[in-house]
């Protein structure tokens, strides 16, 4: 059988010494990959829009057109992103407040750049 073990509240798990940190370079890692992706969907999906040459590019799927190209890519760069992050940061401690604000700001280039008013205002329709 196995035993269970305990904890009270002020003990450390035995992976960190008292007094010491876990890393959060994987999870800012993961935070920041994913607005990394976000504005590669956005950047893509504007570009797909405004070149008819890149729109052919990114048609994987004849029926769902450039779409499927678009998601598929950007989502090749999140992964892509989130790996390169996460080995690099595998025991870094980041600055959570700048990943945080420059994930914010790259989800939002993100949604900007796939909402088309603004999609059309950038490309001048």
């Amino acid at each position: 059988m196995g035993t269970t073990e305990l904890k009270t509240p002020g003990m450390t798990s035995s992976a960190t010494a008292p007094g010491e940190t876990l890393p959060n370079g994987p999870g800012a890692a993961a935070i920041l990959s994913a607005g990394i992706g976000s504005a590669a969907l956005g950047v893509f999906a504007l570009a797909g829009d405004a070149f008819p040459a890149i729109n052919r590019l990114f048609a994987f799927y004849k029926p769902s057109g450039a779409l499927s190209g678009v998601s598929t890519v950007a989502v090749i760069v999140w992964l892509v992103a989130w790996f390169v992050l996460a080995r690099r940061w595998a025991t870094a401690t980041v600055a959570m407040a700048q990943v945080n604000v420059a994930a914010f700001l790259l989800l939002a280039v993100g949604v900007l750049l796939t909402f088309p008013p603004v999609m059309d205002l950038l490309q001048g329709k």
